[in-house]
């Protein structure tokens, strides 16, 4: 047996005895000693649970992984204040059109090429050509050109106002690539290894297990929120992929693993107790939530949207599953973490089975089977519910859908949950209006903006494969437009608010609980963060103690 294959073996066996092995560590976490000093170097062994395609892309996963690698032009602190990273200054024109950033001298990519305002410029037209599909849709329709005015000077032109530029460009979807190594190097090199100016580079990606990251040993250019300056503190990061989360939780109890990511709810609260470091970050942006289709199927029908969602007992569902760790969330539009949140939205629907069935029977769905299923014409009220199971959904997650499913049998709705696999999914696989009823899923965000790119109608010339209402509403997307181009916050938001109430009225989706990204920590390793557009992992400013 390998090296390789006993760890496997390993992982396994820890995950076949986990509950033995959480309750046999609590208060066991072998914690420091109060006088444990900093060391210089080692390994920071990371449990993530989804192993993406490509190193840099535009699912947040890829973004938590990147962001370790790439540096981004602006950062988020903690007060959703935008600072510095590659770029040091920024300004806007008074007509909101012309953007300029002006960038940090003397950076340098990991091949030994320079940031310069060019390069900046060739990553924005990269993006917005393909190279990375969450960055084009959130600069589609309304970036035009990015210029470089001189070495240390980028332009970045628009085609209608959009004040909010700047604070989503924090994403770590926006991380900046060596133009050398994206015009001279293949397609699958910059996938598994992209050359950026970050903390840390790929040193080799196992395919299905792990990759490792090892410390940029010349970098300058940490962002202004960073705790320190120059190079990280640990020589390397083994970014383990490690999918089951009871595998994951063991893993870290056994030594195995210093930090896990989407730490299960049932394992919360015996990890704090046991001494590990908690850390949760409830991320902005659309929450997972139920989109309708109201192009085909049954939910054409307004009062059977509004039926189903008066047919679910959500918050009871969600704290129960979720036990207290993860959120209840109403609103299908955006989070709470969100600016612009509505809790009107939020509130439309609470549970009311007299008034499912009410609509219900309005809608012509007044005879049932004797499964008791309603009928309309001898067809039966199936909804097909297909879901990213552990890429989208979760184990936590998964098992909420299940609860969806037991609570709308008691209105008569037949819910088919179908679990999709990752490579399924990212393919493409139940994404047309004649495969689904339901949509599930997220999508993060810093701010309400995330509402044009969920409810843009979609045309034959500019498609909206986002768009999982499949719906065409000129009211909404003129509310969310108007949103899009007004500078003052206050008023922008009050707007964007305005948005998320004609989603719940029409119940276009609703929401069920708000994503999380969550990490546990080994008390041995200090000043592990979470970055604060996204939640993701930060490992630059860790340190091990003893």
């Amino acid at each position: 047996m390998s090296k390789k294959s006993r760890r496997n073996s390993t992982l396994i066996a820890s995950g076949l005895i986990a509950t033995f092995v959480l309750s046999a560590c609590a208060g066991n976490s072998a914690a420091p000693q109060a006088n444990a000093t900093k060391v210089d170097g080692g390994t920071i062994v990371y449990g993530h649970q989804q192993e993406p395609a490509c190193v840099f892309g535009g699912w947040i996963e890829q973004a938590y992984l990147s962001s370790n690698v790439l540096d981004g032009l602006v950062s988020l602190d903690s007060d959703h204040k935008v600072v510095p990273w590659l770029a040091d200054s920024w300004s806007v024109s008074s007509d909101q059109l012309t953007w300029t950033l002006g960038l940090k001298s003397g950076v340098k990519f990991t091949d030994g090429t320079p940031l310069t305002a060019g390069v900046v410029a060739y990553n924005f037209d990269y993006w917005v050509g393909g190279g990375n599909s969450t960055a084009k849709v959130w600069l589609d329709g309304y970036y035009k050109s990015a210029t470089a005015i001189d070495d240390q000077t980028v332009q970045i032109t628009l085609s209608q106002p959009y004040p909010r530029l700047i604070d989503n460009l924090t994403q770590g979807y926006f991380g900046i690539q060596s133009q050398h190594a994206l015009e001279t190097r293949t397609k699958e090199e910059n996938c598994e290894a992209p050359i950026g100016s970050g903390a840390f580079v790929v040193k080799t990606w196992n395919r299905g297990t792990d990759i490792i990251l090892d410390r940029n040993k010349d970098y300058t250019s940490p962002p202004a929120n960073a705790k320190h300056t120059g190079p990280a503190y640990v020589d390397s990061i083994d970014w383990k992929f490690i999918a089951d989360p009871t595998t994951r939780s063991a893993s870290l109890t056994s030594g195995e693993t210093n930090v896990i990511y989407d730490v299960p709810a049932i394992d919360w609260k015996k990890l704090g107790d046991a001494g590990f470091q908690l850390e949760k970050y409830v991320t902005p942006g659309r929450p997972q939530q139920l989109t309708f289709n109201t192009q085909q199927g049954p939910f054409v029908d307004e009062q059977v949207r509004q039926a189903f969602a008066y047919s679910l007992d959500r918050k009871t569902l969600v704290d129960t599953i979720g036990q207290g760790v993860i959120p209840f969330e109403g609103n299908g539009g955006v989070s709470k973490a969100t600016p612009g949140y509505s809790q009107k939205a939020a509130d439309t629907y609470t549970f009311d089975l007299d008034k499912a069935n009410s609509l219900l029977d309005a809608a012509g769905w007044s005879a049932k089977n004797s499964d008791g299923y309603r009928e309309k014409d001898g067809t039966v009220l199936e909804v097909v519910l297909p879901y990213g199971a552990g890429s989208i959904i979760n184990a936590d997650g998964a098992s909420i859908l299940q609860g969806v499913q037991e609570q709308a049998k008691s209105a008569g709705f037949k819910v088919k949950l179908i679990p999709v696999p990752q490579s399924e999914l990212f393919s493409g696989a139940y994404s047309a209006p004649d495969q689904k009823d339901i949509s599930v899923g997220y999508w993060t965000a810093v701010t309400s903006g995330i509402l044009w790119i969920n409810y843009r109608p979609s045309t034959a010339d500019n498609p909206n494969y986002s768009n999982d209402a499949f719906v065409s509403d000129q009211t909404l997307a003129d509310l969310i437009t108007k949103a899009n181009g007004i500078s003052d916050v206050d008023a922008q938001n009050a707007v964007y608010e305005q948005a998320q109430e004609y989603i719940a009225d029409h119940a276009l989706s609703i929401g069920l609980y708000d994503r999380l990204s969550s990490l546990a920590v080994s008390p041995s390793l200090k000043d592990v963060w979470q970055e604060n557009a996204q939640g993701g992992p930060i490992f630059y400013d860790a340190y091990f103690v003893k």
